[in-house]
């Protein structure tokens, strides 16, 4: 099942900040949030290297050294 919800502009261009490559929607966008916040109290070093990854997805995807999903469909022979 899908819904619609409504978001600020500013809160789309916040959510946008996370995302790690081209295509990724909302929704994994969100999950990614959420499973970052549920974790933080839980184990702070697994959320720290969560971010890290994070920022270093962002830092590949501005450089251009990335994989477009066709190409990792074409790696994986899918």
């Amino acid at each position: 099942m899908v819904t619609t919800i409504k978001l600020k502009e500013q809160t789309k261009k916040e959510l946008d900040t996370f995302r790690e490559y081209k295509n990724e929607t909302y929704d994994e966008i969100i999950r990614k949030v959420l499973y970052i916040a549920k974790n933080v109290g839980k184990n702070p070093q697994l959320s720290e290297k969560t971010i890290k990854e994070i920022e270093e997805a962002r830092k590949r995807i501005k450089e251009g050294t990335f994989y477009t999903e066709e190409e990792v469909k074409k790696i994986l022979g899918l």
